[in-house]
């Protein structure tokens, strides 16, 4: 099973069976989501629906650094947005931009005083994030895979932008799996995933640590090679507790916007090859190739790409706009529904 289908079950896996630590938690699952140095491929953030519909008034999209900057700090009564919304670091005209687009999905209330633009806010912006999970997915762990993977994983522990992080591999059945014996942090978890009567499920195999999030990080930018003549020392970075806080608020707002079966968003499901299989999933299936493809794939590149006809665009219920318009809103549904 190639990483793109293996990554795809473990969010479905996480969608129905992640515990979050509060008895009384939801998680949200979503694919491909970090920072610029560092994407995850499975993310999950643990809340509440309390959160949920305390978050619910700023809009279905994401808010993104600048309109956080708004959200966070808006007054509660009229003040000039210079003086009420602390330095951003950046010129002020962004923060102006930013403040008319927050006007425009109504989370503020905007009005002109001579040459000075107020605002104030209808809503204060929730702490609504409990715990970030980070899961980086390898179906079949060799060992230079490994060797890749427990260096990218060192420096998640090292920053320690998530709560937890974890590694899920494809279960092999021996007594001892493979992945507990590679040099893999301590800190990381271990997931062995398998397919059973049941569907997919993830066993953990080693529990992971929790990680600071509320401290000061570190960056790992470069390490000695190792080499018997190699005495060059590591070279880090620290990374501030505020731009961790920053950015955690970042990738959840994405989160929340996307939701893991967004795959839809980068495939071609209007092509006529296009299905979706497993009603566990589900899980996009190429007819021409007989077998899962991948994102990268499944694009109008494709040699066996093929247009839907324009007849079956045409039909009416209960495939109206035809079966790729259908692919789209049954994920769009489903997506809605977590959410």
């Amino acid at each position: 099973m190639k990483e793109f289908g293996f990554e795809l079950r473990v969010c479905a896996w996480a969608e129905r069976h992640w515990q979050p630590a509060d008895s009384d938690g939801i998680a949200l699952v979503a694919r491909q989501l970090g920072t610029r140095s560092r994407r995850w491929d499975t993310v999950i953030i643990e809340t509440t629906r309390e959160a949920l519909d305390h978050r619910a008034p700023f809009g279905e999209e994401r808010l993104d650094s600048d309109l956080l900057h708004v959200a966070r700090h808006a007054p509660a009564s009229w003040a000039y947005y210079r003086e009420a919304l602390p330095d951003p670091g950046y010129p002020w005209r962004y923060v102006r931009e930013a403040v008319h687009r927050a006007a425009d999905r109504s989370f503020v209330e905007t009005r002109r005083n001579g040459n000075k633009i107020e605002l104030r806010r209808r809503y204060r912006y929730p702490d609504w994030i409990d715990r970030i999970v980070a899961i980086e997915n390898k179906p079949n762990l060799d060992a230079s895979a490994a060797r890749v993977l427990a260096e990218q994983l060192e420096h998640d522990v090292a920053l320690g932008l998530a709560d937890e992080v974890w590694l899920a591999t494809r279960a092999t059945g021996e007594a001892i799996e493979p992945a507990l014996l590679e040099a893999m942090p301590v800190e990381v978890g271990i997931l062995a995933v398998s397919e059973s009567a049941d569907g997919w499920q993830a066993e953990p195999v080693w529990q992971p640590r929790s990680l600071s999030v509320a401290t000061p990080g570190t960056r790992i930018l470069e390490r000695p090679d190792g080499g018997d003549h190699d005495a060059s020392a590591a070279r880090f970075e620290y990374a501030a507790s505020e731009w961790k806080r920053d950015k955690r608020l970042e990738i959840a707002e994405r989160a929340y916007e996307r939701g893991w079966r967004s795959y839809a968003n980068t495939m071609r499901p209007d092509c006529r090859h296009f299905e979706l299989r497993e009603p566990a999933g589900p899980f996009p299936w190429c007819a021409a190739k007989g077998r899962e493809q991948t994102a990268a794939e499944c694009s109008a590149r494709c040699g066996q790409f093929e247009p839907e006809p324009p007849a079956w665009r045409s039909k009416g219920w209960p495939i109206a706009g035809g079966p790729g318009k259908a692919v789209k809103r049954l994920l769009d549904e489903q997506r809605q529904r977590r959410r």
